[in-house]
């Protein structure tokens, strides 16, 4: 049975609970400088290879790993403490980006780099499910949207300034390098933050056996509501993304240097930034499943016309435009795996997400550039946003009651308790 949250919308609500505050601003940190890195290794395997293919292995290196530990990262995330695993994944994260440091200082060849990528998606594999689990216990259910809105935006406002500023480090020094050490940096700096953390709705560990590694697996096929969003999230992304292709686009097709890669890959972010701050004025939606379904499809209209471009200014307006419509179903899909999944089965669910997300970005990558290496980066995007309107059509068809959801406010009665407790929201 389902319930209507009836608290009165306070989209600040999240911001007056001090540990949601500090993990707010620790993760933005951390995801700033991850994406100073995307930028740095594209252009710099890009620049040192040629090869559109490398791009799409540094994307499939990165994932392969979120496939492989999908199982045991949701397991740990369900057992031991989350905030413990996300340290120890930041610790292994700056070890990786120290590694592609000496790589590009040492001039090494730059498959070696794909050994330190490899260890960065292995530490993502891991930290994403605590991360996504560990929010529910950092704030009250009734907020919980809305947090999700404040930290949603947060990590797009990284997307934006961290590839310009990726960039322009590029332009600036010519060497990688540099951005690499200033991921290490700021992966330690989250470390940092979390150890800081006093949360009042304190973790232990779980008592989780291995033959319930697969409960997670089998939780989401009896959510259709769930499965339905995270697969039309990931097939849309997977085949509509052209983030990988960028280098490709800015050094051969629009021609506008490693500056105008930066501002490409932080188009998508300001749009995603924009679109989460009106999300956070305004209450869940009521007709989630519809709009879902429409942004998805506007997504997939987007791809189509970025990948026809030939002015840098419609290459942008279109990669912002992607941006805002893909804010939408991170916030709807992420409340529904959060709010509609028992907390011990939350770091499992997490990773099931994770494996989607990851497929939607990584493996998209790859996919992104075999089909470029065979057939042009125009074809390649181009296809992928007809594709992603194909795979619109057919879940709007097939899952009805993703279509039909209404409210975000609305969640289980048994989930409801295990939130943080409502009197931690005004905490300080």
């Amino acid at each position: 049975m389902l319930t209507d949250l009836k608290t009165a919308h306070d989209p600040y609500a999240p911001l007056r609970q001090r540990d949601f505050r500090w993990y707010l601003a620790g993760n933005f940190v951390s995801v700033l400088g991850t994406q100073m890195q995307t930028v740095a290794v594209g252009w710099e395997m890009y620049e040192r290879t040629g090869s559109p293919l490398a791009l799409g292995l540094v994307g499939l290196t990165q994932f392969l790993p979120v496939v492989l530990f999908v199982l045991p990262a949701g397991w740990a995330a369900d057992r031991f403490p989350r905030r413990w695993v996300i340290m120890v994944t930041c610790l292994v994260q700056a070890m990786a980006s120290l590694g592609l440091a000496w790589i590009s200082w040492g001039q090494s060849h730059p498959y070696w780099m794909f050994a330190s990528l490899w260890l960065a998606g292995t530490a993502r594999a891991f930290q994403q499910p605590a991360k996504t689990s560990f929010v529910p216990h950092l704030v009250p259910l009734e907020v919980f949207s809305n947090a999700v809105g404040w930290n949603t935006g947060a990590f797009h406002l990284a997307s934006v300034l961290g590839p310009a500023a990726g960039g322009l480090v590029l332009g600036v020094t010519g060497r990688a390098g540099w951005v690499y050490l200033i991921e290490a940096m700021a992966a330690f700096w989250f470390l940092l933050v979390l150890a800081r953390l006093r949360v009042r709705h304190p973790e232990r560990g779980r008592a989780v056996s291995s033959d319930g590694w697969g409960a997670g697996w089998r939780y989401v096929r009896r959510q259709p509501v769930v499965l339905g969003a995270i697969t039309l999230d990931m097939f849309a992304v997977l085949l509509g993304g052209s983030v990988a292709l960028l280098p490709i686009y800015a050094k051969d097709i629009l021609r506008v240097g490693p500056e105008g890669l930066g501002w490409m890959r932080a188009a998508p972010g300001l749009g995603a930034l924009l679109m989460a701050a009106w999300l956070a004025q305004r209450p869940p939606f009521r007709k989630a499943g519809r709009t879902l379904l429409g942004c998805v499809t506007g997504f997939g209209v987007a791809a189509i016309v970025f990948g026809l471009s030939r002015s840098f200014p419609l290459s942008l307006a279109m990669l912002l435009l992607a941006g805002m419509l893909d804010s939408v179903s991170v916030v709807v899909r992420h409340t529904l795996v959060q709010v509609l999944t028992p907390d011990h089965l939350r770091g499992r669910v997490s990773a099931i997400n994770s494996l989607f997300i990851g497929a939607s970005n990584e493996l998209g990558g790859f996919e992104s550039g075999l089909v470029a290496a065979w057939f042009g980066p125009v074809i390649s995007v181009v296809s992928g946003g007809v594709g992603t309107l194909i795979v619109v059509a057919a879940i709007a068809w097939l899952n009805p009651p993703l279509r039909r959801f209404g409210s975000l406010g609305q969640v289980p009665n048994n989930v409801q308790a295990e939130f943080a407790p409502a009197k931690n929201s005004l905490a300080n």
